[in-house]
């Protein structure tokens, strides 16, 4: 579904990412790990056009056709299923949830669709629908995860991007949003690619797996390769 090679991405005078190479197919749970100021934020923003590409090849596979991502403007990467979920979860604070959940819903124009998504998502986060009515900015921080999963989805991602979604959170509220990410992808099959500082739990949970490091992707393979491999082991994942 996704193809990325050779990806140099320059903000201001530094070159944040420099050749990177990563492939995710269609229907998979991709992860990207790594230390903080390695390059993930800045490779999805750059998936979702909201940065430029200095060179590089970046492909979608919409099932329709392919589609040059740096040649397309973001909101049509959104209309084309590219849908970003991003760090520290951006919800507008001062509107309802349910208005939260309509702005992900902006470029539809079948209502009666959106509203069954809407209705959908409340059976599976019933909090939020007891609550549709209070502003997100009252919501406790894995109400407001929940939130910005459920904008995103209501937008129909063909592919997901997620910017640490584990961010801020407690462990159980943590364990309960990657369960429902698995079973996202299990019943829907939606394909999505995360980053996440929790390596073990991102590991747990990929079939395929990025390590980056200063711009660059230093390794990868299936989560449960990365898992075993006592270089990642060490510097990822507490043990030294």
């Amino acid at each position: 579904m996704l193809r990325v090679e050779d990806l140099h991405v320059t903000r201001g005078h530094t070159k944040v990412l420099q050749g990177i190479d990563l492939t995710v197919q269609a229907g998979e749970i991709a992860t990207l790990i790594g230390a903080n100021g390695a390059g993930k934020t800045t490779t999805l923003m750059t998936l979702s056009g909201l940065l430029p590409v200095a060179s590089g090849l970046l492909e979608l596979d919409t099932g329709h056709g392919t589609i040059d991502i740096k040649r397309t403007k973001a909101v049509d990467l959104v209309r084309a299923g590219i849908v970003h979920c991003p760090e520290g979860r951006q919800i507008f604070g001062r509107l309802s949830i349910e208005e939260n959940l309509y702005l992900g819903a902006y470029l539809s124009d079948d209502r009666t669709r959106v509203a069954k998504a809407i209705s959908d998502l409340y059976e599976q986060f019933p909090i939020l629908g007891e609550r549709r009515a209070m502003k997100a900015g009252n919501l406790s921080g894995g109400e407001q995860m929940m939130l910005a999963i459920g904008r995103a989805l209501v937008a129909e991602p063909k592919l997901l991007l997620l910017d640490e979604p584990s961010l801020g959170l407690a462990p159980q509220i943590t364990e309960e949003i990657f369960a429902f990410l698995e079973e996202l992808n299990r019943e829907k099959d939606v394909t999505m690619l995360i980053v996440e500082q929790n390596a073990m739990l991102a590991l747990e949970l990929a079939d395929r797996a990025f390590v980056m490091e200063n711009g660059r992707i230093v390794l990868n393979g299936t989560g449960k390769e990365l898992l075993d491999d006592p270089a990642v082991f060490e510097a990822y994942l507490g043990v030294g």
